[in-house]
Parts: C-alpha cells; structure tokens; sequence
C-alpha cells in the first residue's frame, strides 16, 4: 500500500478526533505509505489539529463539499488528473451516504472499501466482515492490523508541562458546555452546570472550565463561582491539544456531545458525557472510563435538558 486515501464527509474538529485510532494504526501498519485525506469541509489534521501531529496529505480535487453535490460525479476525474498524485492502492471510505459514496468511487483506485449498503461497493464484499474498521481490513489483506490508539505520551512535552503549570494540584473536574454545531440543541443549560460546579465545590472539587473564546460566557460564570478555573486563558499554547494535555491533570470530566469532549476523551480519563438529540453510540467516546447520560433514554425525549444536576451527581 503506498498510496491510500481517506474520505471523511463530517466537518467539525471532534468528526476528525474520531478517526485518531484509525490514522495511527495505518500509520503504524503501512510504515511506508503516504496516507492522503479527502473531505467535505477542511483538513483539520493540518490546521485545527496540527499539534497532535497526525499529518496527512490533502487531495484538493478543487470541489467544495466533496460529495455533497451530484454534478461532482461527474468532475472528479478530470479534476484528479490535475493533481500529481497517481491511482490509490486503497480508498476508505469513512461515511456511509450512497450520493457521496458513487462520487468518491470515481476517483482511480484499486481497492475501495466502504459500508454503504452493507459493503455493496467494497471491492471485497461483506464476508466475516464485524462492524470494526480495523478488522475488516485486516481481513481484507489477510493480515493482522493492530489497534493502535493515540497515545497522549506522543504530545509535544511542552504541552504537558504547559498543563502541570496550569493544573499543578489534585481535585480537578473538568466542564465543557458549549457547541460547535448551532443546528442542534445539544447544550445543556448553564444553570445546571453552576448549580453542578457549587455541589462539585462543596466536595471539595476544583470545577476546570473549558471554554476558550466566549467572554460574555466566561464573565456570567466567574459572576457565580469565583472559584472557577478556566487554563487556557492562561497560556499562549492554547490549542486543541493543549486541551488534552489540560484533561489529563483532571480527576473527571462532564461534557456535552461537542469536540471538546472528544479532545478530552483522549486523554482516557473517566467522563460523564450529556447526550440528547445527537446518537451518543456514534459519538461518545469508547473506552471503559465513560459514562453516557443520554436523554432519549433515560426519559424517551432529545431533550438533553431534562437531564437533571442529580443525575450527574450519581454518577460522581
């Protein structure tokens, strides 16, 4: 495999934090490989990203919103022929929605794997196929792939010790309450997160709120709870990665589905995470430390509201 492509039709910073766990593994499975990334929306592992050092190279075929858009079937040919990269040994495709998938198989290839339609597409079809990305290829080259999940100890040392300066004590709780995507009513209230933060205080907790640019935000908390903590006003690394490095100074977190959570989630420190109207089996973190409060079932409703600050506190 010298040359493989990535497609990822999502758009946001936590869309790309979850692909971590596949990148590193390829990378450390075909050593020797350019690994390439195509998306709808930006390549975040080259900007917002940059500091976990995950790069990957961009196939920019010049077509805004890849896939999004039908006449794209009937550019990317002529567009790819433009760029200097030659056939792909392998695409993966890393959404599932039929339009985007017809756009992508355009692109020259000799190997292509992708879900949509139950693999339909796949130049192997579905055979001991499991719903694991990581499997399934190794299935597909008869070989053993090794899951290899993003290590914080890869983050550039002066993050970490950025972080022990910030958080230099115990007790910590880290708080991430606001969205990134407007479209979806997914916060849950402020009022519940400083009723939360005073119970947290009173436990003798230190609540860590990351929230990076929203000064009016910032002012109505520090208003309420002087004790209130929020590092990455503090330092000139502020990043995405710097906020991983932050979470692994915490004793626990408590998030809503955004991509704080996701940057926080790989640090592997025990979380709770608030879901309402988005699939918190797509989106929550997997490993064993997280916790998931989802309002579609504990009260049927995506009302993420009608969580209640008790039912966090359980879970403390």
């Amino acid at each position: 495999m010298h040359k493989i492509l990535l497609y990822n039709s999502g758009g946001g910073l936590g869309d790309s934090i979850q692909l971590f766990t596949i990148i590193v593994s390829l990378k450390k499975h075909f050593n020797n490989s350019k690994i390439y990334y195509l998306g709808a929306h930006k390549n975040h592992f080259n900007s917002g990203l940059k500091e976990y050092e995950l790069f990957l190279e961009d196939l920019d075929l010049n077509l805004k919103y890849f896939g999004f858009r039908f006449w794209h079937y009937f550019f990317v040919k002529k567009n790819f022929n433009k760029t200097q990269v030659d056939k792909f040994d392998l695409i993966i495709d890393l959404q599932s929605k039929l339009r985007n998938t017809l756009i992508l198989k355009r692109i020259p290839h000799k190997l292509f794997y992708s879900t949509t339609y139950n693999y339909t597409f796949s130049s192997i079809k579905k055979k001991n196929f499991s719903g694991d990305l990581i499997e399934n290829l190794s299935f597909y080259f008869n070989t053993k792939i090794e899951k290899k999940e993003f290590d914080i100890k890869d983050l550039n040392p002066k993050l970490i010790e950025e972080a022990k300066r910030l958080l230099p004590e115990n007790n910590y709780v880290g708080l991430s309450l606001t969205q990134g995507n407007q479209y979806r009513k997914k916060s849950w209230q402020i009022d519940n997160f400083i009723k939360l933060s005073k119970e947290l205080i009173k436990r003798k907790k230190r609540p860590v709120f990351f929230i990076n640019e929203n000064k009016k935000l910032i002012e109505s908390i520090k208003n309420e709870i002087s004790e209130a903590i929020f590092p990455e006003l503090n330092s000139k690394l502020s990043c995405p990665a710097l906020v991983t490095a932050l979470a692994s100074r915490l004793e626990k977190a408590i998030s809503i589905d955004n991509g704080v959570m996701h940057m926080i989630g790989l640090a592997k420190i025990p979380m709770i995470v608030l879901f309402g109207p988005t699939n918190s089996q797509k989106f929550a973190p997997k490993y064993s430390g997280v916790k998931v409060l989802d309002s579609k079932h504990l009260y049927k409703s995506n009302d993420i509201n009608l969580i209640s600050v008790n039912d966090v506190l359980k879970e403390i």
